[in-house]
């Protein structure tokens, strides 16, 4: 009776994993990849319905208000999200390892160090918000707005990291299902919320933003009673909350560069931003919903590149490294087929997916003039993140940051700073090239970054560990 009753309950804990160190690479990566698509899907709607609420019945002040808060979001997270990606990597290395002291200790420091970053964003965000946005040229017709909406937004950072954080950690160990349906609870919450207050309640940007604070506590929530429940070592235990310094220092290992390299892609997004603010109310409303549109191929394809992580950590952990490059070719074909299919459907009902965001003929104009290039060509951009995602699975984290900042971040900036300038080119259709240029360019040098990383690899092995050796 006892080993049925064991057999149970191990029956259901399983439920939630895969065995990514065994049997085959592709259907498994899509039992992951999927539910994940899903959430990100399912949290873009959510995100989509606020800038629709707004546009519809606040007016194109507010969406571009909102819109153009979205690259100094960005840049304000993107570090501490890196963390997550250390956590991560490092639970799903301890998992397929089978190390469950460390294991444990791994999670726990993960979901200390959310709650720290999010507290820390919540003070910063307060503090920071309206000088930056004067220097991303905002117009002071949506300044005060925007300032408004980023502030309330803030207010809902601890719960925004404790569910990143919450959310890492059982991917690393395959659970890709609960994430998603904590998203879709939390996302109906906020739509309703964003009808009561916009439409209702008449209180414009600021009704927008309470809505999605209060649902990413909702989420935040629905993630830790999950993890609460957990069985072995991914059960977390509330007076265990501590920081361990060996776990943080090998998240930090891989999490830092992975956060600075997402700080360094949002820098040169803000200075985009500023350049495409340059044009007045009427491109940046364009520029904000296509973006939003946009968004669906990134996170479809950014699917593939948790899916690189995950995968590759779990059998670095297993000392599986003969299926590294089996992942790795899946994983970028994957990413590659989505973005062309998605990206392109993208453009071809671009007229219709605008007008969803704003009835203004010339805003979809100027969103049609984004899409034509960032949509069709938004497959390079899933194939350079999938590369990236298996460098750092790997433990590899320095390199691709460096890498990125050269191949993106420097020649987007070259390219403001030269091509831009030229009076024939000073549109935003040039500012908008930039981005699949240097996608290109960037992907080509992580290929070169893991064929010398797998020579180095293959000198190592089988003495040593390779996590975290840069």
């Amino acid at each position: 009776m006892e080993e049925e009753v064991k057999e149970s309950n191990e029956k259901k804990v399983k439920k939630h994993e895969i065995d990514m160190v065994n049997g085959s690479v592709l259907k498994k990566m899509l039992i992951f990849a999927l539910p994940l698509m899903f959430s990100s899907i399912l949290q873009l709607l959510f995100n989509a319905a606020d800038i629709i609420v707004v546009g519809r019945w606040a007016g194109d002040n507010s969406l571009a208000a909102v819109g153009s808060t979205t690259s100094l979001i960005n840049l304000l997270t993107n570090l501490f999200i890196g963390l997550s990606i250390g956590s991560n990597v490092l639970v799903a290395k301890f998992f397929g390892a089978k190390k469950q002291e460390q294991l444990g200790q791994a999670i726990h420091t993960s979901i200390t160090l959310s709650l720290i970053s999010g507290f820390a964003l919540a003070v910063a965000g307060m503090i920071i918000t309206e000088p930056i946005l004067r220097l991303m040229q905002t117009p002071e017709t949506v300044i005060h707005l925007a300032a408004l909406y980023l502030r309330i937004l803030f207010l809902g950072m601890p719960a925004m990291m404790l569910y990143n954080f919450g959310s890492a950690i059982l991917r690393a160990k395959g659970d890709t299902k609960r994430p998603l349906y904590f998203l879709f609870t939390a996302g109906i919450v906020n739509v309703l919320l964003n009808l009561l207050f916009v439409i209702k309640l008449h209180m414009d940007v600021a009704g927008v933003a309470t809505a999605t604070a209060i649902s990413q506590y909702l989420s935040a929530a629905l993630i830790i009673r999950c993890l609460l429940k957990e069985e072995e070592g991914f059960r977390l235990n509330i007076k265990q909350l501590k920081i361990h310094k060996d776990q943080l220092k090998n998240i930090l290992r891989v999490g830092l560069p992975a956060g600075f390299q997402g700080v360094l892609f949002s820098i040169s997004n803000v200075i985009i931003q500023a350049s495409i603010n340059s044009f007045g109310d009427i491109t940046m409303a364009g520029s904000a919903a296509s973006g939003n549109i946009e968004n669906f191929v990134y996170f479809a394809m950014n699917a593939f590149y948790q899916a690189a992580i995950s995968f590759t950590s779990q059998n670095v952990g297993a000392k599986r490294y003969d299926r590294v490059k089996p992942i790795m070719i899946k994983s970028i074909m994957c990413a590659a087929i989505t973005g062309v299919v998605l990206g392109n459907l993208a453009y071809i009902f671009g007229t219709t997916l605008l007008s969803i965001y704003t009835g203004s003929e010339l805003v979809i104009a100027e969103g049609m003039k984004r899409l034509v290039i960032i949509s069709t060509t938004y497959a390079i951009c899933g194939m350079m993140d999938t590369m990236v995602g298996v460098l750092r699975g790997l433990g590899y984290s320095v390199m691709p940051m460096i890498v990125s900042l050269i191949g993106v971040c420097g020649l987007r900036l070259i390219w403001i700073a030269t091509i831009f300038q030229i009076e024939r080119f000073h549109t935003a259709t040039t500012v908008y090239l930039s981005y699949p240029v240097s996608w290109a360019i960037t992907f080509i040098a992580h290929c070169v970054c893991y064929v010398l990383i797998m020579k180095h690899i293959k000198k190592k092995l089988p003495n040593e560990s390779l996590v975290g050796h840069e």
